[in-house]
């Protein structure tokens, strides 16, 4: 900057007010940039996901109660599809409200846009009045020729041809600044525009569900006039389940004990090989100490055993060796007896998790690692049922159940959750053909099927077909799922399903 001092006195401070308006201008804070919309998205997402699921719910409904009776699977159908739309309203708030947030977002972008351009236009004027008032091209041909050398005359001459270059550049930001005002303008007006979609979107889902609302008490006065039949049913459908429960305990039970029954093998079998190869070792050593005793006498002594050599006084006399005792050669020595005939080990009981082959445990530990991942037992359904205690939706009674209901479309396929192996396929009055799929430390179970096409000890992948969904009386496509896990202490206990299945 010195080559402003260069200047004339006469245009001494009009030049050093253009300098500190390209100072000013070029140091001008850059408006922030508007924050991602990966949240936005996912809303959307997840809007057009619960959407989806309503329309399957809505089909699958339809397909199972044309002409029929109203039912407790059709009462938690409504109740899911219920669900779902409070899930959506809610979805749809959080929308409105990250709208919101882009509304006054862009409001403060655009403010600051133009106060930016009232700054250009503000600058680009008052470098205009200068020009006006130093526009003769006497002064600007004084202002080269006044120099006191070639140096600075360049030098003031590239300075005249910058600020031309100043002048265009604030002439393209101020209409950059309009186009950026007027684009945002735009966005402001897209954003409001889909806050009033979904404000409809909205109040039409609150009348849906008034209607659903409406629609379900109907079906509960209807099922309040059956009580004493469907009771029945549920007391039934108890016993089917604990039934169940009992299979699967003891089925995996009887794979921890083959587990554990297998490792004590394979520990007997490294064992007698382990005791083979030391008898064999003994065997080795007492061929050469007999070979020795052809040579001399073995001598004792209290630091050791050695031979003796012919001829050799130091080892052959007894009086050189304090504690020396000379043995009998053919007198089996105590440490070689003890070691001939170890002491039997006692067998240990082996824990399951620990008797698990090394690709078990990963596939085990893989299993577990994919918690809230796993794929759904068929493709497409609704979870009608949860685990454990719960209130009946009609009468004052409390259910139990050890996995989850899925009501699917009619003959959908039942794929396995994770790769492992078939352990069981069974057959329970209530719960029809049962699959034991073992993972390691789990093991899942699917019921209700129609149809099995796999065998015991088969080995399945993820998502392999393993059968098809079966019908109740009441011709509803439900499927049974549970999910099993053994403790370190070899007790087996169910785990919700819909913590392990993907949401």
């Amino acid at each position: 900057m010195f080559w402003l001092y260069l200047l004339p006195s006469t245009n001494m401070m009009g030049m050093r007010f253009i300098l500190l308006t390209i100072l000013l201008l070029s140091g001008l804070c850059s408006i922030a940039q508007q924050p991602s919309g990966s949240s936005r998205s996912e809303l959307e997402n997840r809007r057009k996901s619960i959407l989806n699921n309503i329309q399957e719910t809505q089909q699958q409904l339809e397909a199972t109660r044309n002409d029929k009776k109203a039912s407790i699977t059709e009462l938690r159908a409504l109740q899911a599809k219920l669900n779902e739309r409070q899930k959506l309203i809610t979805n749809i708030n959080q929308e409105i409200s990250a709208i919101d947030h882009n509304i006054q977002y862009s409001n403060q972008e655009i403010t600051q846009l133009r106060e930016k351009l009232n700054l250009l236009k503000m600058r680009y004027a008052q470098s205009v009045r200068y020009e006006y008032m130093n526009k003769s091209t006497y002064n600007m041909l004084a202002f080269i020729f006044s120099s006191k050398d070639y140096n600075t005359a360049m030098r003031r001459m590239r300075y005249l041809r910058k600020y031309r270059e100043f002048r265009k550049y604030q002439a393209e930001q101020i209409k950059k600044t309009n186009s950026d005002i007027e684009q945002k303008i735009n966005v402001l007006n897209f954003a409001k525009s889909q806050k009033n979609i979904l404000r409809t979107a909205e109040e039409q889902q609150k009348q849906v569900i008034q209607k659903e609302t409406n629609e379900k008490d109907r079906v509960v006065v209807s099922l309040k006039g059956r009580e004493h039949e469907l009771t029945r049913q549920i007391n039934e459908n108890q016993r089917s389940l604990k039934q169940l429960e009992r299979a699967i305990s003891v089925a995996i039970r009887k794979e921890i004990e083959l587990a554990r029954k297998k490792a004590e093998e394979e520990r007997r079998r490294e064992e007698a090989r382990r005791k083979a190869e030391e008898e064999k070792r003994l065997a080795a050593e007492r061929a050469a100490a007999e070979a020795h005793q052809s040579q001399g006498v073995k001598v004792v002594t209290g630091s050791g055993t050695r031979n003796a050599v012919p001829g050799n006084p130091r080892y052959n006399n007894p009086s050189t060796s304090n504690n020396t005792t000379i043995t009998n050669n053919n007198a089996p020595s105590p440490a070689a007896s003890t070691a001939a005939t170890p002491r039997p080990s006692q067998p240990k009981a082996t824990n399951y998790n620990l008797s698990l082959t090394p690709e078990v445990a990963a596939l085990s530990d893989n299993f577990e690692n994919n918690r809230g991942k796993l794929p759904w037992p068929v493709e497409k359904g609704f979870i009608t049922e949860r685990f454990g205690r719960q209130k009946h939706p009609v009468y004052n009674i409390e259910t139990e159940n050890s996995g989850i209901e899925i009501q699917t479309s009619p003959n959908a396929g039942v794929r396995a959750v994770f790769r492992g192996v078939v352990k069981n396929v069974f057959y329970v009055p209530g719960m029809g053909q049962c699959v034991l799929i073992d993972h390691g430390r789990f093991f899942t179970v699917y019921s209700r099927l129609g149809s099995v096409s796999v065998g015991k000890g088969a080995t399945v992948s993820m998502k392999q077909q393993i059968g098809t969904v079966g019908t109740n009386d009441n011709g509803e496509y439900l499927m049974h799922f549970e999910l099993w896990k053994v403790a370190s202490n070899d007790k087996s206990s169910p785990q919700d399903p819909s913590g392990w299945i993907a949401r």
